[in-house]
């Protein structure tokens, strides 16, 4: 089963490392770059369909972008579920199944709300997702606890006991894997992954954050590039684009 393959790919201490695509392009370089897994990215896939993050685009559009993904490439495919686009769990999982994906991240913000939901909610959500999926789905709980803590703004080491409650309930539910996005300390990094044993745990790489050797040495098990690769992209794009245009002034 391709869901065994990818849950068998995150080890603590070896992170499986996945450069989130947004279409079958960027799906098969994933894949042509020799990585084993291909995950999407819902602001890169949101973007490239002319919406906004948050669940802003249409579900319809965001799965059949995922589908063509995974039609693109011969790897486990996990998809960027955003909060779950208010579908019922059953309704959910079976669109996943449809469009190929073996996995998928599942947001404690509930986006149409505009809450973070309890911890009891969020934790009945991943038990019914369990229920429904079985063994199909490798189910990664993301924690949105760290989520604006850039710059200081917040102080991740207050929040180690808040998102550990979250991480172990989740895992309790049924979750394969635990993301506290954004997370950013090393620290804090170390204190998550020691206190959750050998349970598999998500980072995001970011330029103010520990590097792929540091994340590995901190017993990280998956490690998301988000929308990185899609603002190097983009980046590289607008760099191009500007040269040109300077150029055709002259």
């Amino acid at each position: 089963m391709i869901a065994a393959r990818l849950r068998a790919l995150h080890v603590p201490g070896r992170p499986l490392v996945l450069p989130n695509a947004w279409d079958a392009d960027t799906a098969r370089a994933v894949v042509e770059a020799g990585f084993p897994v291909v995950a999407t990215s819902s602001v890169a896939v949101a973007r490239s369909l002319g919406h906004a993050d948050g669940e802003q685009a249409p579900v319809d559009e965001m799965l059949a972008a995922a589908r063509r993904i995974a039609r693109a490439v011969d790897v486990p495919v996990t998809v960027d579920a955003e909060s779950g686009y208010g579908l019922p769990p059953a309704e959910l999982v079976e669109r996943l199944l449809d469009a190929g994906a073996s996995g998928f991240n599942i947001e404690d913000t509930d986006h149409r709300a505009g809450v973070r939901r309890e911890v009891e909610q969020q934790a009945e959500l991943l038990a019914s997702l369990r229920q429904e999926a079985g063994d199909r789905l490798v189910i990664n709980a993301r924690i949105d606890s760290f989520l604006g803590s850039g710059g200081g703004a917040v102080d991740e080491r207050a929040l180690v006991p808040e998102v550990l409650d979250r991480a172990r309930r989740y895992l309790a539910a049924g979750a394969d894997v635990v993301y506290p996005i954004h997370v950013r300390d090393a620290r804090v990094i170390r204190a998550i992954t020691t206190e959750l044993a050998q349970a598999p745990v998500n980072v995001t790489l970011l330029p103010d954050g520990p590097d792929l050797t540091e994340l590995a040495a901190l017993g990280v098990a998956r490690v998301s590039l988000g929308g990185g690769l899609r603002t190097v992209a983009r980046e590289a794009v607008t760099r191009f684009l500007s040269d040109l245009a300077g150029r055709t002034r002259h």
